[in-house]
């Protein structure tokens, strides 16, 4: 197997702390294995892997909607239920954009401050921010049907981004769109991530979008699922600054690419060896 390339936390207590977490269905299916993972204030990581791998199981975990079999997280050192709370706050988008269709775009995005019971002024004021900040300032008032697909995602974003969080949670959000589109939003998310300093976790199945948008790409293997290396993605010492269309067919690029290709190859190869020796997952 190829060399993994270890990631040493930093000392201080990681943002996210993911503690030799097993995920077990009653049906006996493995979704995750002995899964120890640090995630520090400000990073950028993409989860990248095979379908079947844990990928979203894991992220739902991270966004408390799944609860490990054994193991434990930890956000911010402490347990779930301080999420919430100043300085403490998570948003998820999921795969669909998962907008009311019955309602305009800035209802849609105002719903969070709704139900947190943020008054409207101050709501309408934040809703008309995070619109803007993902280039839909001016379709507040249509109806998601009047929206491309790619601008489905710049609303449920927006929705994500309008209550301020602290750590932002992506599965795999622009997989169903074209690659032009998916390109155009993969760099406006990096910025947005730039411009706010926040933590944003990644699930992706794409090497290309994984390298181009992350500062470290955590490769998951499947039958179970685990992690089977950390790739840290900084090419400053190259004289590689920015991530722009250039990045895209740069040296160091395709030097990662193939680095994470061989990693997801050697993994499918031990999960073959796996089963064709009789390894229960």
């Amino acid at each position: 197997m190829a060399a993994t390339h270890a990631y040493i936390p930093k000392a201080s207590a990681p943002l996210l702390s993911v503690q030799r977490v097993d995920k077990r269905y009653p049906n006996g299916t493995v979704a995750l294995e002995d899964v120890r993972l640090a995630i520090e204030p400000g990073e950028f990581i993409s989860l990248l892997g095979p379908s079947g791998c844990g990928k979203s199981t894991l992220l739902k975990m991270f966004a408390g909607i799944e609860t490990p079999t054994h193991g434990h997280i930890r956000w911010w050192g402490q347990p779930f239920d301080t999420v919430g709370s100043p300085g403490r706050r998570m948003s998820m988008v999921f795969q669909e954009a998962t907008l009311m269709p019955w309602a305009s775009v800035a209802d849609n995005v105002r719903l969070p401050l709704d139900l947190a019971h943020v008054p409207r002024r101050e709501a309408d004021a934040r809703v008309a921010e995070a619109l803007d900040g993902v280039g839909l300032g001016t379709f507040g008032k249509v109806l998601p049907r009047e929206l491309s697909g790619g601008m489905q995602m710049r609303a449920s974003l927006a929705r994500a981004l309008v209550t301020e969080p602290d750590l932002l949670l992506l599965d795999e959000p622009f997989g169903a769109l074209d690659e032009f589109t998916r390109n155009r939003l993969d760099g406006d998310l990096r910025e947005l991530w730039k411009r706010r300093g926040i933590t944003v976790v990644f699930v992706t199945h794409s090497i290309y979008e994984a390298v181009y948008l992350s500062s470290r790409v955590v490769v998951m293997g499947a039958r179970p699922g685990r992690i089977i290396a950390e790739v840290p993605i900084d090419d400053s010492q190259a004289g590689v600054l920015e991530r722009d269309d250039a990045y895209r067919v740069s040296e160091p690029f395709m030097r990662h690419c193939k680095t994470l290709s061989e990693l997801i190859a050697d993994a499918h190869r031990a999960s073959f060896a796996n089963e064709a020796t009789g390894v229960q997952s």
